[in-house]
């Protein structure tokens, strides 16, 4: 008798999750399909505002502004986002490729800029400009 009652209690629990299980995917068939059909009113109501004004072209009807947005996605992709057969996405092979190390480590160089300038970078800056200078004086005198 115990064991009858404890294997109904199990079969109730799984019944209730592939209940749920089921409303549940219902639920997003139903969501699915209705977001598919906004997004085609969505499409026709941009293409008959501003088409017809921008390029003179004539106005779609609901079926055709289905037809072009089946013929978007098959042309355009359906925006799966390609992973990558290993598993790792694209963002994950940006954080680790060591390409970027060199450039924060002569970023980290950077916070001297200032002291350096003040020190030798301007006094430097102004004998560059002035051995420019002679160098056009001398070239000029020559012509």
């Amino acid at each position: 008798m115990k064991h009858k009652k404890e294997f109904e209690r199990q079969t109730e629990k799984k019944m209730k999750k592939y209940v749920k299980k089921t409303v549940k995917v219902t639920a997003m068939i139903i969501l699915g399909g209705v977001l598919f059909l906004l997004a085609n009113y969505l499409l026709m109501y941009l293409w008959n505002w501003l088409m017809p004004d921008l390029f003179g072209v004539g106005t779609v009807t609901y079926w055709q502004a289905l037809g072009l947005f089946v013929l978007a996605k098959l042309l355009f992709g359906f925006g799966g986002g390609g992973k990558n057969k290993r598993g790792s996405s694209h963002k994950k092979k940006i954080k680790s490729s060591c390409k970027c190390s060199s450039w924060r480590r002569d970023f980290d160089e950077w916070k001297h800029y200032d002291q350096f300038w003040k020190e030798e970078g301007e006094q430097a800056f102004k004998t560059y400009v002035e051995k420019i200078k002679n160098e056009y004086h001398d070239k000029s005198k020559e012509e």
